[in-house]
């Protein structure tokens, strides 16, 4: 029996500057499996049972929850604890079990240093799974800036979930196909885009970096990998009338192209061998 296809999500980030109710419609209208919420200020993003009802009328699950614990979404939500609990609890309430976030900063003090075993405590308190997202190095003339603590890469991190961001490992310059194999069963969730190691994190469509975009997406579909890919591409560049809607399909197609099942050579069984070809000559002795 065939493995159902890994499903292929969008995230809100991905039609910014408009809202989370345009990102359900455009993932209805495009074809997408579904939706991650970027926790934001817009009251739509930070509220459950409006979510629930985008999900319903769309016809569009939410897959993720990403926790405002971007430096955009300081104000949002509170501290960084409460930024994380009440994520998990709004998880719960819509329905999903993943909620992404990112590794804390330097600054933050005893939730950086305390934040592996307090993201174990939310994760058993509201039955949901925490990923930590991969980041990347700060560069300043030249020269590193430690912004995060312990670290920018989760793959060497206790962390017993984490969420993969092609264009964050491109500007970290970080090779995500073997990041992807040593991570294992820890990888829960992919951001899906691509970039390249000029310092910026563009989230370019799929295919426009320098990232192995393709192989890494194969490798899951091969490993029967049951996370799920959510596309994170910048379109804020897109131009004219549907340009959004045009690298959004674009990159579902890319996305699909290399997560569907390939098929045997025909003549083969699915473990790959001949089939049972027998004629007059097979039987001859």
């Amino acid at each position: 029996m065939s493995k159902d296809p890994i499903q292929v999500g969008l995230s809100s980030a991905s039609v910014f500057p408009l809202n989370v109710h345009d990102a359900f419609a455009v993932s209805h209208d495009l074809g997408y499996d579904g939706v991650e919420v970027l926790v934001t200020g817009n009251h739509l993003s930070q509220d459950p049972r409006k979510l629930h009802e985008l999900s319903t009328r769309y016809d569009q699950p939410i897959l993720a929850i990403h926790a405002p614990t971007l430096l955009l979404t300081q104000q949002v939500w509170g501290d960084a604890w409460s930024k994380i609990e009440m994520s998990a609890a709004m998880a719960r309430d819509v329905g999903c079990d993943i909620v992404v976030v990112h590794p804390p900063f330097r600054w933050q003090g005893g939730y950086a240093t305390g934040f592996a075993d307090g993201v174990k405590k939310i994760m058993d308190d509201y039955g949901v799974r925490i990923a930590v997202e991969n980041m990347y190095p700060w560069r300043a003339r030249g020269r590193e800036a430690k912004m995060y603590l312990p670290h920018w890469n989760p793959v060497p991190q206790p962390y017993e979930y984490v969420t993969w961001d092609f264009s964050h490992a491109a500007i970290a310059n970080v090779d995500s196909l073997e990041s992807i194999k040593a991570l294992g069963s820890r990888l829960s969730h992919v951001h899906l885009c691509d970039g390249v190691d000029n310092g910026k994190d563009e989230h370019l469509v799929p295919g426009r970096g320098t990232q192995p975009v393709a192989e890494s997406l194969q490798f899951l579909r091969d490993s029967e990998w049951d996370g799920h890919v959510v596309v994170e591409v910048s379109t804020r560049k897109a131009k004219g009338a549907g340009g959004r809607e045009e690298w959004l399909a674009e990159t579902l197609r890319f996305a699909r192209k290399h997560l569907e099942a390939v098929e045997p050579p025909a003549g083969t069984n699915e473990a790959g061998d001949a089939g049972n070809t027998s004629d007059s000559s097979t039987l001859r002795s």
